[in-house]
C-alpha cells in the first residue's frame, strides 16, 4: 500500500513516520482492496489553539472508489485515530454492501433457473 502524507505545519509534518504506521496499521485487513492511501493533516485557525487540528484521509479504491473521511481533534495523533477508524469503517461496509448485493443477485439468479426447470 502506497501512503502519501501532506501538511504545512511542521508539528505535523513531524508525524509522518507514525501517520504512515498507523494507516498501514488500520488498514491491515483491508490492504488488498486499497492501494494508496492520502493523508493531510492541517491546523484549521493556527496558533490560536483549541479544538482544530484536521485530519483528512482519502482511500483509493480499486472497485470502490475513493472514500474521504475527515476529523477534527485537540490534537494530531486524536484527529489521524478518528479519521482512520472511520474511514475503515466506511470501507468496510461499502465492501459488504457490495458483496451482500452480489451473493443476493446469486440467489436469485439461481431461484429462476430453478422455477423455469420445474
Amino acid at each position: 500500500m502506497q501512503v502519501l502524507f501532506k501538511s504545512r505545519d511542521t508539528q505535523a509534518a513531524d508525524l509522518r513516520e507514525l501517520a504512515e504506521r498507523r494507516v498501514r496499521f488500520a488498514l491491515r485487513r483491508l490492504r488488498w482492496l486499497v492501494p494508496r492511501a492520502d493523508v493531510q493533516m492541517s491546523d484549521v485557525n493556527g496558533p490560536r489553539g483549541g479544538i482544530d487540528k484536521r485530519c483528512q484521509v482519502e482511500l483509493r479504491t480499486d472497485g470502490a472508489g475513493s472514500v474521504v473521511v475527515a476529523a477534527v481533534a485537540k490534537d494530531w495523533r486524536s484527529a489521524l485515530d478518528s479519521a482512520l477508524g472511520r474511514a475503515a469503517r466506511l470501507l468496510l461496509r461499502l465492501w459488504r454492501r457490495s458483496h451482500d448485493d452480489r451473493r443476493l443477485r446469486q440467489r436469485l439468479l439461481s431461484h429462476e433457473v430453478g422455477d423455469r426447470a420445474m
